[in-house]
């Protein structure tokens, strides 16, 4: 792992590189006495871990955390214990050390870092290996196979053995169930929000206590769904 160290305390540098040099795999690029410095630095350099000292002059190690964008794995150093439970409500802190340190509760972090850095590159590489989401599928309607826009479906209703897709321009019924359309359709755009129907959350024009207002329709919301509809939703 390529990492970088932040501390104005020069002798501070010297302990952490000193620590880094007997953890095989760890790699100091650079160290820098001031937070601002090493802004310009991240700006045109990816890295994969920092050493951060919290107490700094002018601009501290949590007023540093909030400029960056995508923040790589971060280990506090600092003699302050105080800061611990804000600092660990950033998902990329792994860990926190007081000073004065020591090799063994150092590789213990540095252990920490690399495999959460693991873990989020084999998320990436998953992510990015995913097949996109095709933007359409076909039903069969008296033996004709029918594409529909998927973006364009506002709502399916369950009737028996039947499905209504009710889109902008058309309706269609379908021989089917809402079970198995509902493995179809992509969950970022469609969620089933009562047993008989499934909504396209984009489509949504108001919610008014247990019921969403999607077109003309108004659609019953479980009590079991409503959290999970709620939490969908880009609230302000």
């Amino acid at each position: 792992m390529n990492c970088i160290i932040i501390d104005d305390e020069k002798m501070a540098r010297v302990i952490i590189r000193t620590l880094c040099d007997d953890i095989k795999g760890l790699h100091v690029i650079e160290e820098y006495s001031n937070a601002m410095q090493a802004i310009k630095f991240l700006n045109g350099n990816e890295i994969d871990l920092i050493f951060l000292d919290i107490h700094m002059p002018d601009f501290n190690g949590l007023d540093f955390i909030q400029t960056l964008k995508n923040p790589p794995k971060i280990i506090l150093t600092t003699s302050d214990p105080k800061f611990a439970i804000e600092a660990f409500e950033y998902d990329f802190i792994v860990d926190y050390l007081l000073k004065p340190l020591t090799l063994p509760r150092f590789q213990k972090a540095v252990l920490k870092a690399e495999k959460k850095t693991i873990t989020s590159k084999n998320n990436k590489q998953e992510a990015d290996n995913k097949p996109a989401i095709d933007n359409d599928f076909y039903v069969n309607i008296d033996r004709r196979l029918i594409k529909i826009d998927l973006p364009s479906i506002y709502l399916i209703e369950a009737q028996k053995d039947y499905i209504k897709i009710k889109t902008e321009n058309k309706e269609y019924i379908v021989h089917s169930t809402l079970k198995k359309i509902e493995e179809k359709l992509p969950e970022s755009l469609f969620l089933k929000i009562h047993r008989s129907y499934i909504i396209n959350i984009k489509k949504i024009i108001d919610i008014e206590d247990n019921s969403v207002l999607i077109k003309k329709d108004v659609i019953p919301i479980s009590r079991s769904k409503r959290p999970e509809l709620m939490q969908r939703l880009d609230l302000l």
